[in-house]
């Protein structure tokens, strides 16, 4: 008996300590009122400076730094022939990438392009230091013989007998026709039928001779050398001969 008292004692101690603990007491939440005056208002007194956009500043900002958007690169004709050839490179020699045989192509397209300039430079070098003196380029009635510079200005010293033989086997026969011209001025020069000028034109020449059929046969080959020499036609044999025949006529009679 005494023995289940104690028990009974024990188990409403344990159950009111279990309480104790686990009690939670809720106390109501307190709120204060603020109440604010306008006194209590700051209010700001500081000016403000207006500011202003600099004159055209937008064009400091068109660098490529500040453009923000990509444009894919549009492809031309060019660029289609390089990856044409590019594709046909890559076929004949299998090369492991396409950027590979892009770069194959770029690098031959250098190598074509110095060496045209190099055959460029080579015809120009060639053309002036070949046995003839002729340019390449040009028309045929700026060809000249270039070891005979200032050929009109030193006219009584040339060979023109030698000099047209010299340019018949070059075949130059519209440069042989101005010969031909300038051998018949130095004669007349030469018998005093006229005087030499480097200014005068065929007809101060022509106004100058006294003989008649001299006169006449002197405009017929200036009309000549002027049909032939600045004529933009091809000059044929018959037309060549004919004028050659001329020449030579004239200046042997004086």
């Amino acid at each position: 008996m005494k023995k289940k008292l104690f028990y009974l004692l024990l188990f409403c101690s344990l159950f009111q300590l279990k309480a104790q603990d686990t009690a939670v007491v809720v106390k109501k939440p307190t709120s204060t009122k603020v109440i604010w005056k306008e006194s209590d208002i700051k209010i700001d007194s500081d000016s403000v400076a207006k500011k202003h956009f600099e004159t055209n500043f937008k064009s400091k900002y068109k660098d490529e730094a500040f453009i923000y958007d990509v444009k894919k690169h549009e492809k031309n004709a060019w660029d289609r022939f390089k990856e044409w050839l590019a594709n046909i490179f890559s076929r004949l020699f299998s090369f492991t990438s396409r950027e590979a045989s892009m770069n194959f192509v770029t690098i031959l397209m250098k190598i074509i392009a110095v060496s045209i300039i190099i055959f460029v430079i080579y015809l120009i070098v060639k053309s002036i230091m070949n046995k003839e003196g002729q340019w390449v380029f040009g028309k045929n009635s700026d060809k000249k013989l270039i070891r005979y510079d200032d050929l009109e200005k030193n006219l009584r010293l040339v060979d023109f007998e030698k000099l047209i033989k010299e340019t018949l086997n070059a075949g130059e026969n519209r440069l042989c026709i101005r010969y031909y011209y300038l051998w018949l001025l130095k004669k007349m020069s030469e018998r005093e039928i006229i005087i030499w000028d480097l200014e005068k034109t065929n007809s101060d020449y022509l106004n100058e001779i006294k003989n008649e059929q001299l006169k006449a046969d002197f405009a017929y080959l200036s009309y000549l050398y002027n049909y032939i020499w600045y004529g933009e036609f091809e000059l044929d044999v018959n037309t060549f001969d004919k004028a050659k025949t001329a020449f030579e006529k004239t200046i042997q009679s004086i």
